[in-house]
């Protein structure tokens, strides 16, 4: 199974990215946890991404908040699918990350999930490789069953309840 490669552009960020990391884990889905910055090791995030491929990786899930350039950077030098969590920051909510992670130029796609929305980059993360694995494919459907389960039995509790 190919990896997934989770680069955040802070450890600040890691509260968030916790939550991708344990889907990951959960799926069973390999992955390496980095701290590139686009802006303070852009060398460093560039050799990382470029060699990427070549290093079984099959997505790379980017966290940064603030400009939030480092998704963006990253996708500019690789064409593995890259998934974009713009991070909530403290001074416009995360709506700054969120521009700047979804606005990229014509050619160069980034993914991009909800501000914080680790366990969904995940998901995605899981349903690409998925494409080409069988296995991870069937866990994800049981999920989502399970998932489905669980919104039944809190219906029937609600109804139940307050139908009369």
């Amino acid at each position: 199974m190919k990896k997934v490669a989770v680069i955040m552009g802070s450890d600040s960020d890691l509260p968030i990215v916790e939550k991708g990391i344990e889907v990951l884990k959960n799926f069973g889905v390999p992955t390496e946890v980095h701290v590139y910055s686009a802006h303070r090791t852009p060398v460093e995030c560039a050799e990382f991404t470029r060699a990427a491929r070549d290093n079984g990786f099959g997505v790379i899930i980017a966290a940064a908040g603030m400009a939030a350039h480092l998704a963006g950077a990253i996708a500019a030098n690789t064409t593995l699918p890259v998934i974009g969590i713009p991070c909530k920051g403290p001074n416009f909510d995360g709506m700054d990350a969120l521009l700047s992670t979804v606005q990229m130029p014509s050619g160069i796609p980034v993914a991009t999930v909800a501000v914080n929305g680790a366990k969904n980059a995940a998901l995605l993360a899981c349903q690409i490789l998925a494409v080409e694995d069988k296995e991870l494919q069937e866990k994800l459907d049981n999920d989502r069953k399970s998932s489905a389960d669980t919104v039944l039995q809190k219906d029937q509790t609600v109804s139940g309840k307050y139908s009369s």
